[in-house]
């Protein structure tokens, strides 16, 4: 079985696949502190309380785009699962032709999704992730990487308007029926979610007439991205798992059975 882990700025989130069936998937908080043996038991404990073997897992793949983490928690992989993690980066094979101008400094999740995204539905296709970071990305139809938007996510705005002000409190994040709010509360969350809405829109209309292609489908994920898909026609597909079968995909490409 394989072990698909995708290290966000957030959020760690595993899938356990056996061949290309995702099984189960998990996740925990990033914990920039942890040991090597912090890691190694939370993800042993997780995976037999889900009624895993450890010993059934014969490899692991990882994305990450938290390097300080990376020592302690590669290390915590290779002590308890017991395998060198394959780490998607430069030189890993993706099928696409990355055409930005450096594209080394391309996030390893973007590219992950990207190729989820062109592998499962097709080109042309923008591929939006509403993380930490709410990220756009076109694959053009022929499989290559031209690039996209990165802004930032609910949580992000979210939190400035709550650390920053002296007077505004901390709220859930959640879709409203209604723009005009009666109060605090309900405008705050008015325009967390009608301003993502209406970025969603602006930037994906844009890039067709940018690009002259009117037929793009668009795909979305993240934690977030649900609320948003479902209240935007302009969003074709809501794949909450697409990270974790691009890792899966991208996998299979290195040769992996």
């Amino acid at each position: 079985m394989l072990l698909a882990v995708d290290i966000g700025n957030t959020d760690v989130t595993f899938g356990i696949f056996e061949d290309d069936k995702l099984l189960t998937r998990f996740h925990f908080s990033v914990g920039a502190y942890r040991t090597s043996d912090e890691y190694g038991m939370l993800i042993c404990n997780i995976i037999n309380l889900k009624k895993f073997d450890i010993n059934s897992i014969g490899h692991v793949i990882i994305s990450s785009v938290v390097p300080k983490i990376m020592y302690s928690f590669r290390k915590a992989i290779m002590k308890y699962i017991g395998c060198e993690p394959i780490m998607v980066g430069a030189g890993i094979k993706t099928g696409l032709k990355i055409a930005t101008i450096n594209p080394r400094e391309t996030g390893p999740d973007r590219i992950v999704d990207a190729v989820a995204a062109y592998e499962l539905y097709g080109g042309p296709i923008v591929v939006i992730d509403y993380g930490t970071a709410t990220t756009y990305d076109y694959i053009s139809e022929d499989g290559t990487f031209e690039g996209g938007v990165i802004s930032p996510g609910m949580k992000i705005s979210a939190k400035a308007l709550w650390n920053d002000t002296a007077n505004l409190p901390e709220i859930e994040i959640k879709a409203v029926d209604k723009i005009i709010g009666k109060e605090t509360v309900a405008s705050m969350q008015s325009g967390l979610f009608y301003g993502m809405v209406g970025q969603s829109k602006f930037i994906i209309n844009n890039i067709k007439n940018e690009t002259g292609r009117k037929d793009i489908k668009v795909v979305a994920t993240g934690g977030l991205g649900k609320i948003i898909s479902d209240n935007t026609d302009e969003i074709d597909i809501y794949d909450p798992d697409l990270t974790l079968k691009g890792l899966q995909i991208l996998f299979k490409k290195q040769g992996g059975r």
